[in-house]
């Protein structure tokens, strides 16, 4: 089975606010991600993710934890394991993003939590929240 590694960012915003992207594909709702490039750090591909998915500068504040699926793309079954950093907004518009991503939002924590897909990212979003508020 193919292997994919991805990075992405759980972004909250002054207000506490948390950034949801819509999957223009898949239209799924989850944190902004996306494959690490070779020769770069699981920390440098978040942030990257972050800017072109989010349209905005975001700065790591720590950690949080992994996503670990498989999915199939054209008939090959793929194990994706994603590492997510807790990180904060610096700049930018989140109408900014590219074409991967259809729809974005800043979302109070409580309707993130209805509003994501998956219950792996509801998880990881509620680990974030803990280290977030310590």
């Amino acid at each position: 089975m193919k292997r994919e590694f991805s990075a992405g960012g759980i972004v909250f915003n002054e207000k506490g606010q948390v950034l949801l992207t819509k999957h223009s594909q898949n239209k799924h709702w989850s944190f902004p991600k996306g494959l690490i490039d070779p020769g770069q750090t699981s920390e440098e591909a978040a942030i990257r993710e972050v800017k072109e998915e989010g349209g905005i500068e975001a700065e790591i504040i720590g950690k949080v934890g992994y996503s670990k699926y498989v999915y199939t793309l054209k008939g090959e079954r793929i194990f994706k394991v994603v590492v997510y950093f807790l990180m904060k907004y610096v700049s930018g518009d989140i109408a900014d993003h590219d074409f991967e991503v259809e729809e974005s939002g800043w979302y109070e924590p409580e309707d993130a939590l209805k509003q994501l897909t998956f219950s792996q990212d509801k998880e990881l979003l509620k680990k974030a929240l803990e280290i977030k508020n310590g």
